[in-house]
């Protein structure tokens, strides 16, 4: 029982399989026969029919039967075989046969695309003749009025092309030659020729009318305006060689000399209206004229800066000169007073160097400006370059100066920072003799030491020749905060002693009464004869803040005033 129901199964299964392979091949032929007959429907002989209304000759007429060939072909023998094809590939499904069917679909898409490229084929070179005669029915009429015009310019203005006229008429002629030739074609039905040729035309026409309108300006650069600039050049270059110019460097004569050998050349291919290697050369040649236009220019140019700036040149050497020499002395005089470093030394030294080197090739472009034997030009740039020069060392002249001025100003502000230092130690002795204390601790007398000595050493090194003023002001920042320190102690010192002996006074209310306060009293009394000033004052607040608090904020405040 169960092997007949396995068996049913597996036939089941078989079944099922088969339905659906058969409805996907079946699928894939419709389409194939959809596609066969969408080719039958090509609209191929409506428009082979286009091709009757042309001239039925020549390569019209064979081209439209060989089309008409294939067509026949594709509808009686390649179609037919498609359709055996598809029967056997249905037959091959009905029996189950897929890969045999899948093979003959294959076969079958292969044919279908070798006979739509025939279609294209057949389409693209009919449209492609039907499109020529078109195009070239719609130009020939415009491409015949250019002629028309070309010819009509010509003869109306031949005088304006000189001998290129005959090369000109010539071209025309050919163009007309061309035009029968498309005539020829077009009454033969060799449509495509003709369209080869009316683009011909149109290349032909459009060189010649640019050749036309070039020619005259052409012919009137290369006849009149270069020859009219070379002539100018030369008479130009004549005259300033009589004003004794040194030109020999612009190799003016072999300039001018090729110049006259290509215009000679441009003539020669204008007759042969060859206009577009003539535009460039003529191009070319009117920057050659300007060149040589510029170099002279600058030439007159160049003399008239030498003759406007000779002597201002010499003026400046010789005040740098002069310069040189006082800054030289004034270095000497302050080298034995200060210190200079050896950089500064230095840049004397070498402006020094450098104003005899700039004097020297001066002295030498003299010469050769009397022996005339350096081009203006030449000579002008070297005078620019040392003019350069010149204003550059006059600026480092100045810096120097400024340098040396500076080592004397830092003296005499060093001078008067101490002088000044030596003022508050006055004032600052002033205010403790008016304190009337008592008594300077030792720890004062310390920093007022201190102070004298960092003043003293200021002095002495004002006193050093050379003067270094480096050291100078190191001692001297050093003096500062000495005698700052100085002036603070000075009002500590005077603020405690006045401060001590106002508790100690307020304090002697509380001997009486308190055995503490009397003890510390007689304590602090010792320290301010002593003149232990801050330490009196520490010890006497301390015991009478334990008494009355607060009582010392309202002394301070009184004593402040009285300071103040």
């Amino acid at each position: 029982m169960e092997y007949i129901l396995g068996v049913i199964v597996l036939i089941l299964v078989f079944i099922i399989w088969g339905y659906f392979f058969k409805k996907r091949y079946f699928k894939e032929i419709d389409r194939l026969e959809s596609w066969k007959i969408s080719i039958m429907h090509r609209p191929v002989l409506e428009e082979l029919s286009k091709v009757k209304q042309l001239n039925m000759t020549g390569e019209t007429e064979e081209m439209f039967e060989n089309w008409r060939i294939e067509w026949d072909a594709i509808i009686t023998d390649h179609m037919p075989k498609v359709e055996e094809l598809l029967f056997d590939a249905e037959e091959f499904v009905d029996k189950y046969r897929f890969r045999r069917s899948k093979e003959v679909q294959h076969k079958i898409t292969v044919m279908l695309n070798e006979i739509e490229e025939m279609i294209k084929k057949i389409l693209y070179e009919l449209n492609e003749l039907v499109g020529s005669e078109e195009k070239n029915r719609l130009e020939i009429e415009d491409i015949k009025e250019s002629y028309r015009q070309l010819k009509k310019s010509l003869l109306a203005h031949r005088h304006n092309y000189g001998k290129a006229a005959d090369k000109l008429e010539s071209s025309l002629d050919d163009v007309l030659q061309v035009l029968q030739k498309y005539e020829e074609e077009t009454e033969n039905g060799n449509y495509l020729n003709a369209r080869e040729l009316v683009l011909s035309i149109k290349d032909k026409l459009a060189v010649l009318a640019v050749k036309m309108e070039m020619l005259p300006k052409l012919l009137v650069d290369s006849q009149s305006e270069l020859h009219a600039q070379i002539n100018e050049l030369k008479d130009g270059y004549e005259e300033m060689s009589g004003q004794g110019y040194l030109l020999s460097h612009i190799h003016f004569q072999q300039e001018i000399s090729r110049l006259e050998e290509e215009l000679e050349l441009y003539k020669t291919q204008l007759e042969n209206a060859e206009t577009e290697v003539v535009e460039k050369g003529i191009k070319d040649m009117h920057e050659s004229i300007d060149v040589l236009y510029d170099l002279l220019e600058k030439e007159v140019l160049s003399k008239q800066y030498i003759l406007k700036n000779d002597e201002v040149l010499r003026k400046t050497i010789s005040d740098l000169e002069y310069e040189s020499d006082k800054l030289k002395v004034e270095t000497i005089h302050v080298q034995h007073t200060y210190h200079l470093t050896e950089n500064e030394l230095d840049a004397q030294r070498k402006m020094e160097k450098q104003i005899a080197q700039i004097s020297k090739r001066h002295q030498l472009l003299v010469l050769k400006m009397e022996d005339n034997v350096m081009a203006s030009s030449l000579i002008s740039e070297e005078m620019q370059g040392l003019s350069a020069q010149l204003q550059e060392l006059q600026e480092n002249q100045k810096d120097f100066t400024v340098t040396l001025q500076a080592l004397r100003k830092d003296e005499m502000d060093a001078r008067d920072s101490l002088a000044g230092l030596k003022r508050k130690m006055v004032d600052t002795g002033r205010l403790i003799s008016k304190s009337n204390i008592p008594g300077l601790p030792e720890e004062y007398k310390t920093v007022l030491q201190e102070a004298q000595e960092s003043i003293e050493d200021v002095q002495n090194k004002l006193e050093e020749k050379p003067l270094d003023m480096a050291a100078v002001y190191i001692f001297l920042e050093k003096a500062v905060q000495q005698v700052n320190k100085v002036y603070e102690k000075a009002h500590e010192l005077i603020e405690h002693m006045y401060l001590a002996e106002k508790v100690i006074q307020f304090g002697n209310r509380y001997r009486s009464s308190h055995d503490t306060v009397a003890d510390s009293l007689r304590e602090a009394e010792a320290k301010f004869r002593s003149y232990e000033y801050q330490a009196a004052l520490e010890t006497a607040a301390t015991a009478i803040e334990k008494v009355d608090p607060g009582s010392l904020r309202k002394i301070g405040a009184n004593i402040e005033e009285v300071l103040s």
